[in-house]
């Protein structure tokens, strides 16, 4: 991987890392033909850490208040006596620190017990493809059925596991974390900007977390993984999916306070049309393999003429 590919797949990741078109799927099947195979562990959860930041930067104002109730709940005597008090019966925002770590207990549970089929079977691109399409499918008819009448201030236990099922499905390629929590979100009656801000707040601890580990155990063998483009190219890449990441953010949250998701739902679908054609054209492969085809070669001859 040399440094133009580098930008490119940090500018993927913050493009997509929000949206609920799979960022997981694009870094996948652009990886595949750029570098005729994954990018690399270290890699990616390196860039992951910059489309994070930018969430810590954004709804900092949000997490500095949750936070702060959080632990005052839980570490003040209760005003009534009641033990209740310290799971946020009084307080909405120490209640949602614990909906979020409620929401956050499936994808880990799930990450520990499939992740042998996570990392190998599940990103099959045929997989991939088939659920880039159900769940497209899926957003576009649930978002334009389901009532907009809850805010992020109403949810409960039961639909903080809800939006946790939803994230937890994330972890087969083509889902899209987003995706899984704003679909599911909207089938609770949730608004569009509503299960937006849930999607982003229940993502911090395991997308955070899981980019800080999959780093620390990747550091140390980043110098003999033969797609690493360098420490250079790869702080420029996290830079680029920081800054791009924000300005995603931005956007993104106005969109969906005046239209659709059905727009994400096409480009789903139609990326999917694409993805099989190629599949079935020989010009990506199904499972990741470091043999590049021609089509690979093609693609990296005209990024070397750049």
């Amino acid at each position: 991987m040399n440094f133009f590919q580098a930008i490119i797949l940090g500018l993927v990741q913050a493009l997509t890392e929000y949206l609920p078109v799979s960022s997981s799927a694009h870094i996948r099947i652009i990886g595949d033909l750029m570098l005729g195979t994954d990018p690399g562990a270290a890699f990616t959860a390196i860039i992951q850490l910059g489309t994070e930041l930018a969430v810590l930067l954004y709804f900092r104002d949000d997490i500095a208040r949750i936070l702060s109730h959080w632990f005052r709940c839980l570490f003040t005597r209760p005003v009534t006596g009641d033990w209740k008090e310290r799971f946020g019966t009084r307080d909405r925002d120490a209640a949602m620190g614990w909906y979020i770590i409620v929401g956050t207990i499936p994808i880990v549970v799930a990450g520990l017990l499939f992740q042998d089929a996570i990392e190998t079977t599940l990103r099959n691109l045929w997989i991939t493809v088939t659920v880039l399409i159900v769940f497209g499918v899926l957003l576009w008819i649930i978002d334009a059925r389901a009532p907009q009448r809850k805010t992020i201030r109403e949810m409960n236990v039961k639909e903080a596991i809800i939006f946790g099922l939803g994230q937890m499905l994330a972890l087969i390629p083509g889902v899209s974390r987003s995706g899984g929590t704003i679909t599911f979100g909207r089938a609770m009656g949730y608004t569009r900007e509503a299960a937006v801000r849930v999607s982003f707040l229940m993502a911090i601890p395991a997308v955070f977390g899981a980019g800080i580990l999959e780093t620390v155990k990747s550091v140390g063998s980043a110098a003999s993984d033969p797609t690493f483009p360098g420490w250079g190219a790869t702080i420029a890449a996290t830079i680029v999916s920081f800054l791009v990441g924000y300005v995603v953010i931005i956007g993104f949250l106005k969109f969906v306070s005046t239209f659709s998701y059905r727009a994400f739902a096409i480009y789903r679908i139609v990326i999917a049309v694409i993805v099989a054609i190629l599949l079935i054209a020989g010009a990506l492969h199904p499972m990741e393999q470091a043999t590049k085809t021609a089509a690979v070669e093609m693609v990296n001859t005209v990024i070397t003429m750049f």
